[in-house]
């Protein structure tokens, strides 16, 4: 089991949100202002960046066998994204929590801002 921050096309309400539906949502959060969102088409793309802002999210309990599948999905595999400790904002959040982060390069991509809205 892991927990994530889920920040995108994830999130509960959007079009990969189904991927999540028989795992425990734990409830909203957001990170320490030291990462950014951009647009990739249509998801996001989550990176460290100085300056950054407040990232916001969803955090979720997840089982092993549905974390192979997210890791499917965001193609860890071909080096689209890899997963990693986030640092988020707020007391009780200083349990080991990971989020996928994008590995391309963001030159030229749209800024998302703080919340990811599709």
């Amino acid at each position: 089991m892991a927990i994530l921050f889920i920040y995108g096309t994830l999130k509960r309400g959007h079009s990969r949100g189904s991927a999540l539906a028989d795992q425990h949502y734990i409830g909203d959060a957001r990170t320490r202002p030291c990462y950014r969102m951009y647009r990739v088409d249509q998801y996001p793309a989550l990176v460290h960046a100085e300056p950054g802002v407040e990232v916001e999210g969803e955090l979720w309990d997840v089982k092993a066998d549905c974390l192979v599948e997210l890791d499917r999905i965001e193609g860890v595999d071909e080096g689209l994204y890899r997963r990693e400790l986030i640092e988020l904002e707020g007391d009780g959040q200083e349990k080991s929590v990971e989020a996928y982060f994008y590995l391309p390069p963001t030159d030229g991509l749209e800024d998302c801002g703080s919340c990811w809205t599709g």
